[in-house]
């Protein structure tokens, strides 16, 4: 998947700058696509120059000038072609993994301090999720929002998202576990 359909998806939200597009990345996309902000600006200078969205300037005084970005007639189509093609199996490439895999004995405190930091990078994204998602059921149900809300695909993505961290959470703590009483009979 290219970050153009990213980007194109995040736009059926309505128009937004860049630093606005950055940030929701952050709160929400991210949960299933990462990419810094350096990697959205040439993005969307390039959509600019396919078409697919367009760019207008809004002068601001004391600041610089605010660029905003819609999605075009184009970007639709183009958002809808790759909608309409089959989804490829996710790959999983973790570096954490490879140092778990890896791991013996004189490792482990190492290792242990890696998953410590993912545990607590979770949680804080999980955290975070849940914000986002009671801000976007704002004190509806589930089953209300999910059967008033215009668009509902950012509600599902985020729920996957909750649940990839869930899932991130119970196995750093079980793997820590682990090593902790691998640690305490090698001590």
């Amino acid at each position: 998947m290219a970050l153009r359909n990213a980007v194109l998806a995040a736009l059926l939200e309505g128009e937004s700058s860049g630093y606005d597009l950055a940030k929701g990345f952050d709160a929400s996309v991210a949960n299933f696509w990462m990419a810094t902000p350096q990697q959205l600006y040439k993005e969307l200078e390039r959509m600019a120059a396919d078409g697919l969205i367009e760019t207008r300037v809004v002068q601001q005084e004391r600041r610089p000038n605010k660029r905003l970005h819609a999605i075009t007639p184009a970007g639709r189509a183009a958002l809808r072609e790759f909608v309409a093609e089959p989804a490829k199996p996710t790959a999983i490439r973790d570096e954490m993994m490879v140092k778990v895999q890896g791991m013996d004995v004189e490792d482990a405190p190492a290792v242990r301090a890696t998953v410590a930091d993912k545990l607590a990078w979770s949680q804080a994204k999980l955290e975070r999720y849940e914000r986002l998602r009671a801000r976007l059921l704002d004190e509806r149900s589930e089953q209300a929002y999910l059967a008033e809300a215009e668009r509902v695909g950012p509600y599902l993505t985020l729920l996957r998202g909750i649940a990839f961290e869930q899932e991130n959470i119970r196995w750093a703590e079980f793997v820590l576990s682990v090593i902790d009483r691998r640690i305490a009979a090698h001590v």
